[in-house]
């Protein structure tokens, strides 16, 4: 029954529907398969067996995706009942009051949830390695990092658990890890899916929800289901014209394509990665498409320090948050080291820095937009460097400042999308000499998925990744 978590989250609705396979045949194959896979990749930190064997009795067999599994993110999304950490010893006795709008989506389309992934601290990191769960190992290598900070779903789904998972994205926590780990990870445009009941936006909008998943069809067919505003909600962009699943399939038209290989800023760039992206700009040239290279004009340096002091803030307001939301006390020994060490970089800046930094991310968005008059999708490697060694982000302290520099080059190419607002999405086209994924990344206009999702499915078609199995299947 492990087999049937190879097969798409549309393809195991279908079964379902026909009659081939029970919901509960389903779910339960999803837990056999947690139970093998998990104590080699540590991705599934709360089970939720018995809360998805109770689901499937009031779930509704006409949903889209009735009886199929999904895995949630240990971060934002709350289930009723369940215990959310956020990856911190200072939630871990936290049991969510309600569902999260998120949640109630997945739940009302049929989705049966088995589970919650490990994350790091607050989702602070590019790596899953948090004290309290451990670490989560990619599943293509074990001795390598899966990302973060979605790095559970991705593993989980790489591996084969589920065939879809939640994810979350501030400066590429979906689409670093599914760059890492082989899968199509999609942050869609700012405002999109709902963060409600809970909150508004997040850090002034950078944060994103959606999913991770094997193929673009679903990534779209999950979209569909999970878009639109709740109530409340501050803002959102233009409604799509047609269902995100119809752009799957439908031509792209002859695309103008810039190319960048280097980040706005001054980060190295691994060959490999490099590579990966001209390797993928050729594919689209052969598909009829015009590339070339280019990037926006745009300060890289009043990019990351606008970057750093909304990201600072929004840790720190994390921290804050769920102090008022518990009753709780901060204090360092809940937290680690760097988590607090950020906490108490926030109370060295004033109240205005954020302001100013939000009013810097507006300016960037304005100067960025003018390109995308110019082209259609702006491609360029997901990271800077292909997957790394589980500890390559610890603390050394022969070397003080170098976890630092390297959690925050990991972000350079994606953290952009995130300032902005604007959809971008992670395909797995490319593998290295050592058998590892190396992402590639389109980021498309502000509210324009349709196109990302119609050039990614021609990509999908004309380099199919589906055969590829990582080293624990």
């Amino acid at each position: 029954m492990v087999g049937l978590m190879r097969l798409s989250a549309i393809e195991q609705a279908r079964l379902i529907r026909s009659g081939e396979v029970s919901a509960l045949e389903m779910v339960e194959a999803a837990i056999a398969a947690i139970e093998r896979l998990n104590p080699s990749i540590n991705a599934v930190v709360t089970p939720m067996y018995e809360h998805a064997r109770a689901a499937l009795k009031t779930m509704i067999p006409s949903a889209p995706f009735a009886g199929v599994p999904l895995l949630l993110k240990d971060m934002l999304a709350e289930y009723a009942g369940t215990r959310m950490t956020e990856g911190s010893r200072f939630l871990l006795d936290y049991i969510s009051p309600r569902d999260s709008e998120l949640v109630t989506r997945y739940r009302r389309a049929g989705f049966i949830i088995v589970g919650k992934t490990n994350t790091p601290e607050f989702a602070s990191k590019p790596t899953t390695e948090p004290e309290l769960f451990g670490k989560t190992c990619n599943p293509w290598n074990l001795a390598y990092s899966a990302g973060g900070s979605s790095g559970g779903s991705t593993a989980a789904v790489a591996a084969g658990m589920t065939a879809v998972a939640h994810a979350n994205d501030g400066g590429g926590s979906i689409r670093g890890p599914a760059g890492w780990c082989g899968l199509v990870g999609l942050k869609p445009t700012r405002g999109r899916n709902p963060l409600g009941p809970d909150y508004g936006d997040m850090g002034a909008g950078l944060i994103s929800e959606h999913v991770v998943t094997h193929t673009v069809l679903d990534s779209a067919a999950v979209l569909d289901v999970t878009h639109g505003p709740d109530p409340g909600a501050p803002y959102f962009p233009t409604p799509p014209a047609r269902p995100f699943s119809a752009e799957v399939g439908a031509p792209p038209g002859r695309l103008r394509i810039a190319l960048s290989t280097s980040p706005l800023t001054r980060t190295p760039v691994h060959a490999e990665c490099r590579e990966a992206a001209l390797t993928a700009a050729k594919v689209c040239e052969s598909l009829g498409h015009t590339v070339e290279e280019a990037s926006p004009q745009v300060s890289g340096e009043q990019f990351n320090e606008l970057f750093t002091t909304i990201w600072l803030g929004m840790v720190a307001w994390a921290i804050r948050d769920w102090a008022r939301r518990t009753g709780r006390e901060p204090t360092p020994e809940l937290f680690e080291k760097h988590t607090w060490k950020m906490f108490t970089y926030d109370a060295q800046r004033r109240p205005s820095d954020i302001f100013l930094a939000i009013q810097d991310m507006q300016k960037l968005g304005r100067e960025i937009a003018p390109f995308f008059e110019q082209y259609d999708i702006w491609l360029t490697p997901t990271s800077p460097q292909p997957p790394q060694p589980l500890g390559w982000f610890e603390f050394d302290p022969k070397h003080p400042k170098q976890a630092t520099e390297r959690m925050g080059d990991i972000p350079r190419f994606t953290a952009v999308a995130n300032l902005t607002g604007q959809p971008a999405i992670s395909l797995p086209l490319h593998w290295n000499s050592a058998g590892l994924p190396v992402g590639v990344q389109l980021i498309g206009r502000y509210g324009d998925e349709a196109t990302l999702l119609r050039l990614s499915a021609q990509l999908e078609q004309a380099c199919p990744w589906r055969s590829r199995l990582p080293l624990v299947c």
